[in-house]
Parts: structure tokens; sequence; C-alpha cells
């Protein structure tokens, strides 16, 4: 087995590949739908390991630092900043700042498309192999001198009903124990193939204001139920539009002040995870390489100039008004946009160092 270091590298080369190329891929293909030229199509940045030239004249490359990529398109500089060379290069028809605002946007759009595309798919994917996780009504563990534990629960125990009520996954038992705190409970279970009746009175403990009652157990390991194709298909919509909105419901809790911004990361922990989550096997990896391409998708759609979202701000304005915003305006919203993302970096950075423990050895050298 690879070292720690070693797999983390390439886990996570091997996720941020995928889910960039994707990504550009989206692009690409929007672009050859609108009648665009694609110039470039690379993933990565810097200096080509390997570059290549198709038949239409894209230069295909795979660049040495894996953090990115991008698709360079015919005439997306526009006639104010290209040069005459370039001007006389352009093909008739095919230049991206010829086509009509609609064209543009959809161009650009594709890319975080694709990613939501690919989220779903992966998904789709476990849901038909691997199979769709089932919460069940099983307890995992029994914390010792509860409730649970004084009543004879044990773990693997199924809980089938509560007072008569049947119950089939595990936050069904927490919504009738929780009222129930110093009040006698008739649980029946399963154990080994046989039914028994158990009766359990909640200890109480306080939530904020109020006291609620807890049983002292947690909930087993879920079940797995394999999905055939269109259902799974469903299933992975449904669960990539689950993922976005409790990610954006995340993060307007850190606008908000309600969760704290030190679970912000960048490359180093997504490298860091990545090689965590492959220790656990493929499906691991896959389902977090979803998760991955919700959150990149929704970064891009951010209305900040230089992310795609920032490009579609403006389409919406240059739609609105009938015309492209000013230049100035334009090189202004630029700049921001840029700095904005720089200052970003380097906070997700900061964070990334500081659960590796960097920044805490650091200061005890210097403290």
């Amino acid at each position: 087995m690879l070292p720690e270091p070693f797999r983390s590298i390439i886990a996570f080369i091997l996720v941020l590949g995928v889910l960039v190329f994707i990504h550009e891929l989206g692009h690409y293909l929007a672009a050859r739908w609108r009648g665009v030229h694609v110039e470039v199509f690379s993933i990565g940045f810097g200096r080509p390991i390997r570059q290549w030239v198709d038949r239409r004249g894209c230069e295909w490359r795979i660049a040495w630092l894996p953090l990115g990529g991008f698709v360079k398109l015919h005439g997306q500089e526009g006639p104010d900043d290209a040069t005459p060379e370039q001007r006389a290069r352009w093909r008739q028809g095919e230049t991206f700042h010829d086509k009509p605002v609609r064209d543009r946007a959809i161009v650009v759009a594709a890319g975080p498309v694709a990613n939501f595309l690919l989220a779903a798919a992966l998904f789709a994917g476990l849901y038909m192999t691997v199979g769709q996780p089932q919460p069940t009504a099983t307890v995992g563990t029994v914390v010792e001198n509860s409730a649970a534990a004084r009543a004879g629960l044990l773990p693997g125990d199924r809980i089938l009903s509560l007072d008569g009520a049947a119950v089939s996954r595990f936050e069904q038992i927490q919504a009738h124990i929780q009222p129930r705190a110093g009040q006698p409970v008739e649980i029946r279970i399963q154990r080994g193939g046989q039914e028994q009746a158990l009766r359990a009175t909640p200890d109480s403990r306080a939530a904020g204001e109020a006291t609620v009652g807890v049983l002292g157990i947690s909930g087993g390991a879920p079940e797995f139920n394999r999905l055939n194709p269109f259902s799974a298909l469903a299933a992975g919509i449904a669960q990539t539009w689950d993922v976005t909105v409790q990610t954006l419901a995340g993060l307007w809790q850190m606008i908000a002040g309600q969760r704290g911004t030190e679970e912000l990361g960048g490359p180093l922990r997504i490298a860091q995870i990545s090689g965590q989550v492959a220790q656990l096997g493929i499906a691991s990896l896959v389902s977090f390489m979803a998760i991955l391409s919700v959150n990149l998708a929704l970064i891009n759609l951010f209305p900040i100039p230089v992310l795609d979202g920032g490009h579609l701000l403006f389409y919406a304005a240059e739609a609105i008004r009938g015309r492209p915003l000013p230049p100035r305006a334009i090189e202004y919203g630029f700049r921001a946009g840029f700095a904005l993302l720089i200052a970003l970096f380097i906070f997700a950075t900061f964070n990334d160092l500081s659960s590796l423990g960097v920044v805490r050895w650091v200061s005890g050298l210097v403290g």
C-alpha cells in the first residue's frame, strides 16, 4: 500500500482531474453546439506535459500543475482587446464575441451544468451497483448505564415499534423518545430472528430551556438497496439537489455567523480528504467526487467576476441594457473579483494549514 502522502496526491489528481475535465468538456461541447471554435482545451496549468492538435484545429493539453484547467474560445478577447494579427486569423462566424448574448451565456453556464450532471450520474451509478443507503431502526451502540442499557437493548437489535407505533427509521425513534422523558415506553424489537418486548424509561437531558428524553443509543449501519437504472437516475438527481441545498444552507449559516468558517478548505484539505476517502474504497471515493462536483459547480456559479457566475451576471446586464457594459466597469469588476478570489484562497489555505497542525507548529517555534 502506498504511503499516506503519495496516496493523497494520487487521489487528489484523479478526483480533481475528472472534475475539471468534465467542467471544461461542458464548455467545449456547448461552444461546438453554438458554432464557436475552441482553440485550446487544457487540463492543468503551466507547461504542457503532452499536447496534440485534433482535425478541427483544437489544441489539447495536459499541463504539469493539476489545479484546474481552461478552454480557450476563438475570439474570446473581443475586437478591442485583440491585436491586428489576432483579428486577421479569426474564422468568420466562429468567434465567441460575435455570438448573441444567449449563446455566450449557454457556453459559460455549460461548465457548472456539466458538474451537476456528473454528480447525478455518479450517485446513480453507485445506487445501481452498491445500492442506495436506506436508514434503518437498528441499534448501533448502547451507552453504558443508559435507559437503553437498563432495558436490555443490545447492539444489532432492530426496533420494530414504540408504544405500538411501527418504526422503520432511526429518526422516528428520536421523535418518539424526546418528548417522553421519565415516561415508560414499550419497545418491540427483533433479535436473532425472534421478536421480544422490552420496556425503557428515557433519561432526561437539558436541551436549551427544554428537557428531552434520551435512550442512549446510536443508529446502526444503513442497508443498501440496488435500484434499476431509471430509479437510480431519479435518486441520483434528487441526491444532487439535496447536496446543493445543504451546501448553500451551510454557506448561509457561515455568512450569518451561525457556523464556523474553519470548515472552508482549499486544495490541501481536498488532497488530505481524497487520500482518506480513497482508503475506504472506490465507492466512498466516487461519492466524495460527486459531492465535490456539486461544490465546484456552485462555486463557479457565484456572481463573482472571473468565475462563470460573474460572466453570466455581465451577460444578464447586457441582455437588460441591450448592449454590453462599459469596458471600464467590466475591468474593475474583474479586478475586484480576482482580489476576492485571492483573499478566499489565502483564507482557505490558512484553514488547511491549521487543520494539518502547521500553524500551531509555527506558533510554537516563534512563541
